[in-house]
């Protein structure tokens, strides 16, 4: 894998960060397997490309960001207010935005070649340099910064506490399903807005984009979190934001690495698969390992 890939691949990174970042509210923080990820991020592409075809890339990633906020709300009201299992509340939001999406573009896929996007604006003020590592660094700092803050304060330590005991949040007179409403908002936003930030680098948006996306989202957590683990003994927000960066960084460059090897794209989704099931085996597998050379060790001794 040379540099040029290796950037590229750092590049994407940056921006299913935000993917990454979306996932953790609703899989660690709410503890909610939120399915509305891969429609909402599709939501965000779709959004994004539509308005920077109209000439304004900047409002697009704004309203992708609005959309995705409307995407997690509904998800969280049929929670929340008609009672439907979590599990089955994402799937039905997924499916709905399937054919949300396809009505919003019209067709199946479209194209932004030859329409200015935040990176070709960008590109042009820096005077040809990367807009892609400018807008991937600046955009997930802030954001990651702006979430930090948020977590800490009073709604966020609410939604904080409603993921780990919910009856105890109820009987300190909080509003549990606000609590899950702003939770799933935040979160499918971030979602959408990564969405929307790589169809504007990729230059094109279609139906199918967002499927696997809560795979990916997960792998990515979960490697991020294995790595931040070995560093520190007890992971707090700053870690965790700093796990979602790291995974996400490294889940690309491990799939630009299979890419070498020409392994073809349709197989990415099966390797997705292992990597995510490895990731969260592994702590069983060293586990395993440990106590197998434990005991080798004491039978040595023994004999």
């Amino acid at each position: 894998m040379n540099a040029t890939i290796a950037m590229s691949a750092v590049e994407l990174g940056l921006l299913f960060t935000l993917l990454t970042l979306g996932l953790f509210i609703s899989y660690r923080i709410l503890d909610i397997p939120d399915l509305t990820v891969d429609g909402s991020f599709t939501l965000g592409a779709v959004v994004s490309v539509i308005i920077t075809m109209k000439g304004s890339p900047e409002l697009g990633i704004l309203a992708a960001a609005g959309a995705g906020t409307l995407a997690g709300m509904v998800t969280a009201i049929l929670q929340t207010k008609l009672k439907i299992q979590p599990i089955l509340a994402g799937i039905l939001t997924m499916t709905g935005l399937y054919s949300i999406n396809l009505m919003i573009m019209g067709k199946p896929n479209l194209s932004l070649l030859g329409e200015e996007t935040i990176f070709t604006k960008l590109n042009v003020a820096l005077g040809g340099q990367n807009a892609e590592m400018v807008i991937g660094v600046i955009g997930v700092v802030a954001i990651c910064i702006l979430l930090g803050v948020f977590l800490h304060t009073n709604v966020g330590l609410a939604i904080r506490a409603t993921g780990d005991n919910e009856d105890m949040v109820r009987s300190s007179s909080i509003n549990v399903d606000h609590m899950k409403i702003i939770g799933l908002a935040i979160a499918n936003a971030l979602v959408a807005l990564s969405g929307a930030l790589v169809a504007q680098k990729q230059a094109s948006a279609d139906t199918g984009m967002g499927t696997g996306m809560v795979v990916i989202g997960i792998a990515s957590l979960i490697i991020g979190e294995v790595i931040v683990d070995s560093v520190v003994k007890q992971r707090g927000i700053k870690a965790n934001i700093v796990a979602a960066i790291i995974g996400s960084i490294i889940y690309r460059l491990i799939i630009s690495l299979a890419l070498t090897f020409e392994i073809t794209a349709t197989s990415m989704k099966l390797i997705s698969a292992i990597i995510v099931a490895f990731a969260i085996s592994y702590p069983v597998i060293i586990s395993g390992i440990k106590g197998k050379l434990r005991q080798r060790a004491r039978m040595k001794e023994e004999m």
